[in-house]
């Protein structure tokens, strides 16, 4: 008797939801492992087996569908303390850098030295509480939600999220830039004042915004690929008027 694809269909599923349910159960505990890194491989492996629960009741057809909010849920796993250090080391040194070329820019003199800035009458320091590690994980989460939901092709959302990455840098050296600025030209007491302390929301904004322009125009190149994409279509499939024949009878 032979067995159709749609037979064994349901039967691979079955085993790939039993194979990563299974997986995700597995409890990945050792007295050698960090704290932190037992957090995360937990917490990873509770995502795991939350996923392979759902393709085992869902079936694989509408686990297909749901792809990107069944893999959303691994922003709980938290990062490891290690791989938090790096990604806060590269994020200090992006935004000092950024501020560096924004001193440049505008004919501040300015030293660099690491993380550390110096300009006429002050030195600043990019230290990891200036990170702005949060707001850019909230920019890159937030490009890949409105990526996945106002565009249609893979390029244009790899695109937009790869840009909310150097973005989230920029915004955080043009911050440095601003304080520095305000505290030396106008008011020292921007230095340590409100602006400092809570005025990372404007900066967000502003780099959402920039995300949100981005957004219109690689949507805005999409629509013009699927236009021009249908009217070779169409130039192809239509007949041509000379090669067309009446044959009457």
């Amino acid at each position: 008797m032979a067995v159709s694809e749609a037979d064994v269909r349901p039967e691979r599923a079955y085993w790939l939801a039993m194979a990563v349910l299974v997986t995700g159960f597995v409890r990945g505990w050792s007295a050698s492992i960090p704290s932190d890194m037992q957090l995360s491989i937990r917490m990873f492996s509770l995502v795991l087996s939350w996923i392979g629960a759902f393709i085992l009741c869902s079936g694989s057809r509408v686990s297909r569908s749901l792809l990107f909010p069944l893999c959303f849920l691994f922003w709980l796993v938290p990062f490891p303390q290690a791989v938090l250090n790096e990604i806060v080391s590269l994020l200090q040194q992006g935004s000092a850098l950024t501020a560096h070329v924004l001193f440049a820019a505008v004919g501040v003199p300015v030293a660099k030295d690491g993380v550390l800035l110096t300009i006429p009458g002050l030195t600043v320091e990019v230290a990891k509480e200036c990170s702005s590690i949060r707001s850019s994980l909230m920019l890159v989460v937030c490009s890949m939600v409105l990526a996945h939901l106002f565009l249609r092709s893979g390029w244009g959302k790899v695109l937009v999220v790869l840009v909310a990455i150097p973005l989230s840098v920029a915004k955080n050296g043009l911050r440095i830039f601003t304080i520095a600025m305000l505290g030396t030209r106008v008011d020292p007491g921007f230095l340590d004042g409100r602006f400092h302390r809570n005025g990372g929301i404007l900066f967000f904004l502003l780099s959402l915004a920039g995300l949100l322009v981005l957004l219109w125009l690689v949507g805005w190149a999409e629509g013009k690929t699927t236009t021009q994409a249908g009217s070779a279509r169409e130039c192809t499939t239509a007949p041509h008027p000379h090669l067309s024949s009446h044959v009457g009878y």
